[in-house]
């Protein structure tokens, strides 16, 4: 069985920084591409970042590029976010997830964690 937990999340003032992380267990995470996604209030989910199985390839959104820096550490099955120069938009639940992809601007996960919320406002 699947299980994605994610832990880190908080208040925090604008400008401030932030360490998501997300232990995986059920399955091989040693060969899985992995990814952070996020929804913000009343709004669909939103993909933030992509690494794949051996840490080499990165990708992120265009609103986070810059600001946000993912990892993982394979011999403990964890996935890393780092947040930093935080703003209001990035507001949301954050999920750790595997299997996602976007279609038509909407972002779809085969599997989820419960997520983590994050919340930056003054």
């Amino acid at each position: 069985q699947v299980q994605l937990v994610e832990s880190g999340g908080g208040f925090v003032h604008p400008g401030g920084s932030r360490r998501l992380s997300c232990v995986a267990s059920g399955f091989d995470f040693n060969y899985e591409t992995m990814y952070w996604v996020r929804q913000a209030p009343g709004k669909g989910l939103e993909w933030v970042s992509t690494i794949d199985a051996g840490g080499a390839t990165i990708a992120y959104a265009d609103s986070v590029k810059g600001r946000f820096e993912i990892s993982r550490q394979n011999d403990k099955n964890s996935l890393y976010l780092n947040l930093r120069d935080l703003r209001s938009e990035d507001t949301a639940v954050y999920f750790c997830a595997k299997n996602c992809a976007s279609v038509a601007k909407q972002t779809f996960c085969g599997s989820q964690g419960q997520g983590t919320q994050v919340t930056v406002s003054t």
